[in-house]
């Protein structure tokens, strides 16, 4: 088995005890990662502390410089960390690699916004104000287990091209490929302490992470429930916090709309990583005109779909991360059914003894849903598409804003005019208009309501790390 330890002020670390990471789809042993507790991350906080007076006065060159050739040998170790990724939690390898080299990527973009990372000169009669942007400290960054890399290069990227120090703590259901990660960047030359990484539960090292007084800022992506608590924690304190919890996204599909178009991207959003992303396709709403259609190329899509070993190259869909997600999901498909809804495709395990042993789950198409059941008001994370009929824009636009969160939503529409008129009104962080993804480095990421605070990614994802200070002068 692969041995993940931890990393702290530069050095491998062993912890208390240990954990067995087990594949999702086979129960095989993947990895014993060593457990820490509060202490471990005090340690890390404390070493981060103390790194802080050198990073945070290096130039900004000297930061892009190393996270340039941290970018590059994650890319050089990008099939090593898929694998690792893949068996952890399940996510097909292709999808894998695909996220290792996004958050190459993530870094790279950083690397060169924090060159771009300047104040202002304002000049006034005979005064002058300076207006300077300074790294607000060492900060801690809690992420999850759907996309274990990437997210943590969404922090860790603006975190070290700001100038601040670091301490990650990765899910415990998968830590290993995030630590992979952190080693990596590691390795292209940090000083010790700059960047951490401690395995351990939520309420022991993530409290302590969240309550710890070095910390000045937390950067969160998990749970709604979660992310309350993490804000009234560091009220106490005034820390900062960016928050990115949950997501319930709409697609409306109108009767103008490319109905193969929007039919592939939602079995695309609604299905990928077994509907296990915060930004899926949770509520499909679309035109009576054009619903039987739209309904049936969705289904024949999805019954294309190749399920199994997520390390074939060729397989769509692996298992879900544990058989609490899949539970979930049998739970609102139930729902689902009692109240009125029929199931197109899926809505059960798939059969044979490749499934045996893995938290598999066939992909899911209903219909004759409705805003009682669950899956239509609550976040499934799972493998779902139910698809409901509008008569017209303001029903659409009703139902799309009738939830507590507001990540992201997706709209089809052949007409420029109706696409930024709805758009304008729903209530997400990110819309997309006629295609499935709101990602963009170079744009921000965040959410409205109990989606959280904050934004992610592009120069105002850098903004988050950064404290800004006046300097006003008399001539």
């Amino acid at each position: 088995m692969y041995r993940s330890m931890m990393l702290i002020n530069g050095e491998q670390v062993e912890g208390a005890s240990f954990d067995i990471i087990h594949n999702p789809a086979n129960q095989e042993p993947v990895a014993e990662v060593v457990i820490g507790e509060a202490i471990d991350a005090v340690r890390a906080l404390e070493a981060a502390q103390r790194a802080f007076p050198e990073w945070s006065s290096a130039s900004q060159k000297r930061r892009c410089e190393l996270l340039h050739d941290a970018a590059e040998i994650v890319r050089e170790r990008a099939d090593h960390i898929a694998e690792l990724l893949t068996m952890e939690m399940g996510k097909p390898i292709r999808d894998s690699r695909r996220e290792v080299l996004s958050a190459a990527d993530t870094l790279d973009y950083f690397a060169e916004e924090g060159m771009r990372n300047i104040g202002d000169w304002i000049s006034t009669g005979d005064t002058r104000s300076i207006v300077t942007k300074q790294p607000v400290g060492v900060v801690s960054l809690i992420t999850p287990w759907n996309y274990p890399v990437e997210l943590l290069a969404w922090k860790v990227g603006p975190a070290l091209a700001s100038g601040c120090t670091a301490v990650a703590k990765p899910s415990s259901l998968a830590p290993v490929a995030a630590t992979e990660f952190v080693m990596a960047v590691n390795e292209a030359g940090l000083p010790p302490g700059v960047l951490n990484i401690v395995h351990g539960s939520g309420d022991t090292v993530g409290a302590e992470l969240v309550t710890n007084p070095i910390s000045r800022k937390i950067s969160f992506t998990g749970e709604t429930s979660t992310g309350r608590w993490i804000m009234e924690a560091a009220a106490r304190h005034l820390k900062r916090v960016s928050l990115e919890l949950g997501g319930h996204a709409p697609m409306i599909v109108f009767d103008d709309a490319d109905i193969d178009a929007a039919a592939s991207a939602c079995v695309r959003r609604a299905f990928g990583n077994m509907g296990q992303v915060c930004i899926s396709v949770n509520r499909v709403y679309v035109a009576d005109a054009i619903a039987e259609d739209f309904t049936e190329r969705v289904l024949r899509r999805t019954l294309k779909l190749r399920i199994g070993d997520p390390l074939d190259p060729e397989v769509d869909l692996g298992p879900m991360v544990s058989e609490r997600q899949r539970r979930k999901t049998r739970e609102h498909i139930e729902d689902a059914v009692r109240k009125g809804a029929r199931i197109l495709c899926g809505g059960r395990e798939p059969e044979g003894s490749l499934f045996a042993r893995g938290y598999y789950f066939m992909p899911t198409v209903l219909t004759d849903v409705d805003h009682t059941m669950r899956m239509m008001r609550e976040e499934t994370f799972g493998p779902v598409a139910p698809i409901m009929r509008f008569s017209g824009e303001e029903e659409a636009v009703r139902l799309a804003n009738d939830t507590e969160y507001g990540l992201a939503a997706y709209i089809y529409t052949d007409s420029l005019r109706r696409a930024v008129r709805i758009a304008e009104r729903i209530e997400a962080g990110s819309v997309g208009v006629n295609l499935g993804s709101v990602i963009d480095h170079h744009a921000p990421f965040g959410g409205w309501k109990q989606s959280g605070i904050g934004r992610e990614l592009s120069h105002r994802g850098l903004d988050e790390y950064m404290e800004i200070k006046h300097i006003r002068l008399g001539l």
